[in-house]
């Protein structure tokens, strides 16, 4: 277990590639996805946040921890009904991983059920990690198998993983998550785009793990996909005081949580939209909802944020905080789905 994650939360299938791989400064990490490198074979300089932003971070959390836990329970309900007294969580790492121990804890705290809980590799345009998922298929029912992420942006991980399980014609592609603005998740805990606040920080809230890796030189045939730990943020580690932090609401008496009217996969069309109005030909781009938004600031080359209000300081603060040590600017937008977008530099434009 090369991570702070206690194995009675998660199996990690994933090689330790600690020390093998020099990450890379966002420019020149930018440069070269652009000009046609993969994104899983490059490890990005991970963002140190200033203390300002590590506060705006714990304003999110104490501000989300309850509807992120009424989230959680939404969900964990609806994968308890389909699933039963037997369950696999594969969460998909790394944003789903923290997620994933969520709704075990939940699960097993409100259901009569036994819960395994992996995290493995999924990567865009390359595929989820098969000796991951045999790995899992030699100890588990393919119908026991729930796959798990945070929140989705405009789909396509879980296009991704409708593509991948054509090989697995047994396990169901349905996807789990707590924020399903982009209308593509079999089950969610709401369709609003809410922050969840582990979209704000990198590996101090991820178990201290890097985003996966895939190069053929460090990765074998029978190897699961990389990642690299942290051991040297150990003293900024903020794992499992984000996991407490929303476990503590489980027992709260929660309203309805609000669902508004998303069409399946709506997100996309709203994507296509923006990428008309901006003239951006590659829309992977465009990357729609809070979350992924934040991302593009904490690991990207941003050219501007697209938001529904520049007065949404409970909902968008941190992106407010994040743009302004950027120095990225925000744009008001018509946005439908979503509360924030992010679009990234071309650099072909420069």
């Amino acid at each position: 277990m090369f991570s702070t994650y206690k194995p009675q939360d998660v199996t990690i299938l994933l090689k330790d590639i600690t020390g093998l791989v020099e990450p890379l400064g966002t420019a020149e990490r930018e440069k070269l996805i652009q000009s046609g490198r993969h994104y899983s074979e490059m490890l990005p300089i991970e963002y140190e946040p200033s203390e300002k932003y590590l506060q705006t971070y714990f304003d999110a959390l104490n501000r989300y921890a309850k509807i992120t836990a009424a989230a959680v329970k939404s969900v964990a309900e609806k994968i308890f009904r389909d699933k039963g007294k037997n369950i696999a969580l594969v969460s998909l790492a790394r944003a789903g991983t923290p997620i994933g121990i969520l709704i075990k804890h939940c699960l097993e705290k409100n259901f009569p059920c036994e819960v395994a809980h992996y995290t493995i590799s999924i990567i865009r345009g390359v595929g989820i990690d098969k000796n991951a998922v045999n790995f899992i298929l030699e100890r588990h029912a393919p119908e026991e198998i729930q796959f798990v992420d945070g929140w989705t942006g405009k789909g396509a991980i879980q296009r991704e993983l409708s593509k991948a399980m054509e090989d697995f014609p047994n396990v169901s592609a349905g996807l789990a998550v707590l924020s399903d603005p982009a209308g593509v998740a079999e089950k969610y805990g709401t369709n609003e785009d809410f922050l969840i606040a582990s979209s704000c920080l990198n590996s101090t809230v991820s178990g201290l793990l890097s985003r996966t890796f895939l190069r053929n030189d460090i990765i074998g045939a029978e190897d699961f996909h990389g990642a690299a730990f942290y051991s040297e943020l150990a003293d900024k580690d903020l794992t499992y005081g984000f996991i407490y932090a929303i476990e503590r609401h489980f027992d709260d008496t929660f309203a309805e949580i609000k669902n508004s009217a998303v069409e399946m996969n709506s997100g996309l069309a709203e994507v296509r939209c923006i990428a008309e109005d901006f003239s951006i030909a590659d829309i992977n781009l465009i990357k729609p909802s809070i979350g992924e938004a934040t991302r593009v600031l904490l690991r990207r080359l941003p050219w501007k944020i697209l938001v529904h209000d520049l007065h949404d300081e409970e909902h968008l603060g941190h992106l407010y905080q994040l743009a302004k040590e950027k120095g990225t600017p925000l744009e008001v937008y018509p946005l439908k789905n979503y509360k924030a977008c992010g679009l990234i530099r071309s650099l072909a434009d420069n």
